[in-house]
């Protein structure tokens, strides 16, 4: 059982390091290939695996639920959460969908999880990088309020398109939603990030012991 559980959580960051690989690469080459404008095709061509990754990092809730992975459940249940929502908002939104902050946000939101899941896959093998370590708690931190900040931006502007459509809108509802979700988002990202400095200085703690013992 053991065994399975190490093979399932290891086979679960490695698909998840890939899909979000395969996400950044497209993204960058279409760039590349076609400058500014690929910004306003980037959910068409990326969106569908983008939320399947979303959808299945789900998971990871039961992961630390169940103790596969060790990690704080409430930092990471925001995460997921606030990743899911505005991905339903821009999903239901067609108009927000060529926007360039959507593109930006794919964007952060992949050099995120590429900074996590090497580092969760090395934990898995029990191999150990100080790097790695210092990537997932250092400069993680800074890029996830970045993209935090990012979010606020794509909602006052999914808010802005909602209030010029006509008041008898499917979306009439919405603005008010939103302008809810607003301060809940903060209070959970400052909560995330106070929670990712505590964990940062315990592993970074444990790594020194670590080094004075050898």
């Amino acid at each position: 059982m053991l065994s399975f559980r190490l093979t399932y959580i290891f086979f679960y960051n490695l698909s998840q390091f890939c899909g979000h690989t395969w996400i950044l690469a497209n993204t960058i080459a279409r760039f590349l290939m076609f400058g500014g404008d690929a910004l306003a095709d980037t959910f068409h061509s990326v969106g569908f695996v983008m939320s399947l990754c979303q959808l299945l990092s789900i998971l990871e809730l039961f992961h630390i639920a169940d103790g596969i992975e060790k990690a704080r459940l409430l930092p990471r249940f925001v995460q997921v959460m606030e990743k899911n929502v505005l991905l339903i908002i821009v999903i239901v939104l067609e108009e927000i969908q060529s926007k360039p902050v959507v593109c930006v946000q794919f964007f952060l939101w992949n050099i995120l999880d590429l900074l996590r899941y090497p580092h969760e896959l090395l934990r898995v093998m029990e191999t150990p990088s100080i790097a790695m370590l210092w990537i997932r708690y250092s400069l993680w931190i800074p890029l996830y309020i970045l993209s935090v900040t990012n979010e606020v931006v794509t909602i006052y502007q999914v808010l802005s398109y909602v209030e010029s459509t006509p008041p008898d809108s499917t979306y009439i509802h919405l603005p008010f939603v939103l302008m809810l979700y607003l301060p809940v988002l903060a209070l959970g990202a400052s909560v995330t990030v106070w929670q990712l400095l505590k964990e940062r200085q315990h592993h970074l703690d444990k790594w020194n012991k670590r080094k004075k013992k050898k």
